[in-house]
């Protein structure tokens, strides 16, 4: 067994609601120790059994059968949530402005240098390994950056979370 922080993408937005305590249900069934959840956006901390990538993969298919919906799931270790929040690049202005977003793998070089042809008028943003941070200049609920755009031309998917969020995700994950 292994601890890690889960992240589902775009849980509990739309059509896509997953009540937490189904998800902490999910990942009993899958062998997981000590689920918890921490708010409704789709973040898990526990200990997984045996390979990571095949719990996450096992608990995109139970969320699809279950609930008829597919989400990745991304996994990370609790030093791994750490590093990512301490290797964040921009001065942090509004913690709730800035944000790590968890790719599920490492883009190619030649996908970021399409991607950094994506307008983002004050926004910023960086990818650091498998890390895509952000820093919304009004907010991600006000951007001037196309976070569609830019997902399509890094080519990896993945899920955001605020510097609040990751933060908090470490604490529990210690």
């Amino acid at each position: 067994m292994s601890t890690r922080v889960v992240l589902l993408r775009a849980v509990n937005v739309g059509g896509a609601q997953l009540p937490m305590a189904d998800l902490r249900a999910m990942a009993a069934d899958l062998g997981a120790s000590d689920p918890r959840t921490y708010i409704a956006s789709g973040n898990l901390v526990a200990d997984v059994p045996g390979d990571p990538d095949a719990f996450d993969r096992a608990l995109e298919q139970a969320v699809e059968t279950r609930f008829g919906f597919f989400r990745e799931v991304i996994s990370r270790t609790p030093d791994e949530v750490r590093a990512a929040l301490d290797a964040h690049p921009f001065e942090v202005l509004e913690p709730k402005f800035s944000y790590v977003s968890f790719l599920l793998r490492e883009p190619d070089p030649e996908s970021v240098t399409t991607a950094e042809a994506v307008e983002t008028g004050d926004d910023r943003w960086q990818v650091v390994g498998r890390e895509l941070h952000l820093r919304y200049a009004n907010g991600a609920g006000r951007p001037q950056l196309d976070d569609k755009k830019l997902g399509r031309a890094l080519g990896v998917p993945g899920t955001a979370r605020n510097l609040r969020t990751v933060a908090k995700l470490v604490e529990l994950s210690a």
